[in-house]
């Protein structure tokens, strides 16, 4: 046990985001999505949703100012009727732990899989929204 760590960052993800480097991507997967068979580096996460992990992770994972857009998410496949809701948690977040971020890219469906497939690590979570995927380009911890 560490103090000021929320216990959601198991020791595995913690781990993984202290070696990942500037420009380094972690993915941050919904329920749905193919973690295991696109990812070089797979955390289990399944009993969590995406906000609650994205708001511990921003808690210590800097988000790269220097990036045309330091958060991508899966844009909705064309007719598809849904209308993602939970991007609007998203954005809340990330403007709480990150003021100066862009808004978010938006990613389609295949160029989305490929992105994730050479990101650092996929976090597969238990989230059941649709197209809640998300991707965080690390930046770099100033002094």
């Amino acid at each position: 046990m560490l103090k000021g760590i929320p216990s959601i960052l198991s020791p595995e993800l913690f781990k993984i985001m202290m070696e990942m480097g500037h420009g380094d991507e972690l993915v941050l997967a919904d329920a749905n999505f193919p973690a295991a068979s696109h990812a070089q580096r797979l955390v289990r996460c399944d009993g969590h949703g995406v906000p609650e992990l994205l708001e511990a992770i921003l808690t210590f994972f800097p988000l790269d100012a220097y990036a045309e857009h330091s958060v991508a998410l899966m844009a909705v496949v064309p007719g598809d009727p849904v209308k993602p809701v939970i991007w609007d948690e998203y954005r809340a977040i990330v403007k709480k732990h990150a003021p100066e971020a862009d808004e978010p890219a938006f990613v389609e469906r295949f160029a989305f899989y490929e992105r994730a497939k050479q990101a650092y690590a996929v976090v597969a979570t238990g989230e059941g929204a649709l197209y809640a995927n998300i991707v965080l380009k690390k930046g770099v911890v100033k002094p």
